[in-house]
């Protein structure tokens, strides 16, 4: 039973590192982003409860990494509400959500295998932990100043008449 909900996890890893991918690059408007976003959620989701499920299976050795789970999954679901409620701030609460979600998600992927990995396994323990996290906060902070400044990765089109 292990081995399958092992199987059933690590598709639906993968599935939540590409979807968010996806929706991080995608333009933020309706159509791919939030397809993406959805296709995260739920392969999050999936991540949650078979981490929990295994974690049940070997307790106590795993119970840090169905903690780290149940935490991205909140964060995801954090992001999603603060989405779906609209309200004055959401774009914030919406991007620290799920972009701590996916740090979360990463830094499970991390402490769990880091020390198999050829590079990772060259760090000290604690580096699993904090890795992922001080990335994704300069993503997210970047994320949020660009949006602020009104900045977007496409170009602006030229203000009436200053045409080429």
């Amino acid at each position: 039973m292990f081995v399958g909900l092992l199987a059933v996890h690590v598709m639906a890893g993968l599935t939540c590192v590409g979807s968010a991918t996806a929706a991080c690059l995608a333009r933020k408007r309706p159509g791919t982003h939030p397809l993406w976003g959805r296709v995260y959620l739920v392969s999050l989701a999936l991540v949650a409860i078979t981490a929990v499920a295994m974690a049940a299976i070997r307790w106590p050795a795993d119970a840090q990494l169905a903690a780290i789970a149940v935490v991205a999954c909140g964060l995801g679901g954090f992001g999603w509400w603060a989405r779906r409620r609209h309200r004055p701030g959401w774009p914030a609460r919406h991007a620290i959500g799920l972009g701590g979600s996916f740090a979360a998600l990463l830094t499970g992927f991390y402490v769990d295998n880091g020390p198999r990995l050829p590079v990772w396994k060259a760090l000290p323990h604690a580096a699993y932990w904090v890795l992922p996290s001080a990335v994704a906060v300069a993503l997210i902070w970047r994320a949020l100043r660009r949006f602020a400044a009104g900045v977007s990765s496409r170009p602006r089109p030229a203000p009436p008449g200053r045409g080429r």
